[in-house]
């Protein structure tokens, strides 16, 4: 009995003196698709914002920030352990959080900004979409789980009925914003219509000959976030410092934003090779009252609930709690 006892007391000790799990020194974080809804990142990522939070905290740590966009790269650098966290629309995200509750148990960090989405054309007889001829195609991020594919989804479901939700999956095809506007810039046929975000969609409008016919505010009746921060449990719950490093971060950015626009549209100006615009008319792009940068998710649950009727979701998340981390703020969305 004494050598029992003996032995679970070295036990207690041994354990005792094992240090606990030290948190990450490096933090992994994709730049996204570009454009202003990615501007936070590139902010944090330029003024060092997460490192200085860190080191607030007493942690040392460097970011590693790659440029990786599109939701499916950005969801397998995620779930491969490459990335740390990852930026992406609320339909992408809502798809992962979907296929890893049980298991890797990816939930949202907090919203990152509000922007529509507008439907570009230089067809002349595309005045709505319903216009759209069988040969011609509807260029967005990524089919089927795009906020564009979602969106058009909800509008053919309005105006059709549920057996017509689809109806316009056929004509979208994937293509980056920028090659996006080269094809509405260069007239191409078979792409008539571009659903582009700022800048890109101020840039297509500078030309007479497109005009927009729809955008993803008037579908989903109100402001909207566009693109929104998510990570796994795992990473939440063993790096408590390093996450609270990045929502602290990520705040500062939208302050620096508001304080000063010109110096912001510099950042985002050299994100995207430094021309194409210029930092007054960048600038001047962010005054627009729809183009806001908050934690607090908009209209994330009108999606959760549309993709689980459709039956792109298995689970429906009760409330906004389900598919946040637990935050005040971001509680308080929608």
């Amino acid at each position: 009995m004494k050598k029992i006892i003996a032995l679970l007391l070295l036990a207690v000790v041994a354990c005792a003196a094992l240090p606990a799990q030290a948190e990450i020194t490096e933090m992994r974080v994709p730049l996204g698709a570009g454009g202003f809804g990615f501007l936070p990142l590139h902010m944090m990522k330029h003024y060092g914002l997460i490192e200085k939070k860190a080191a607030e905290t007493g942690l040392k740590l460097t970011v590693n920030w790659s440029n990786v966009g599109g939701p499916a790269v950005m969801n397998d650098a995620l779930l491969s352990g490459s990335a740390d966290f990852i930026s992406a629309g609320p339909p992408a995200f809502l798809v992962l959080w979907d296929k890893t509750k049980g298991n890797a148990g990816v939930k949202g960090v907090a919203a990152m900004s509000s922007i529509p989405m507008y439907l570009n054309t230089h067809a002349e007889h595309l005045r709505t979409l319903d216009d759209i001829r069988e040969d011609e195609k509807i260029a967005v991020t990524a089919v089927k789980v795009s906020i564009p594919a979602i969106v058009m989804q909800m509008y053919a479901r309005q105006k059709y009925g549920a057996a017509e939700t689809f109806k316009y999956d056929k004509y979208t095809i994937s293509m980056q914003h920028p090659d996006g506007v080269v094809a509405m810039l260069t007239g191409n046929k078979q792409i008539a219509a571009h659903y582009a975000s700022a800048p890109f969609h101020q840039r297509e409008l500078k030309e007479a000959n497109i005009r927009t016919i729809m955008n993803s505010d008037d579908v989903m009746g109100g402001a909207t976030t566009f693109t929104m921060i998510s990570t796994t449990t795992k990473f939440h719950d063993e790096n408590p410092k390093a996450y609270a490093a990045f929502v602290a971060a990520l705040k500062q950015s939208f302050e620096m934003i508001a304080s000063d626009r010109k110096a912001a549209a510099e950042v985002l100006l050299d994100s995207m090779g430094g021309k194409g615009w210029t930092v007054e008319e960048l600038a001047e792009m962010l005054k627009d009252p729809n183009t806001k940068y908050t934690t607090r998710p908009e209209n994330v649950m009108k999606y959760a609930t549309f993709m689980h009727e459709i039956g792109s979701l298995k689970n429906q998340p009760a409330s906004i709690k389900d598919l946040f981390f637990a935050d005040a703020e971001v509680s308080a969305g929608n």
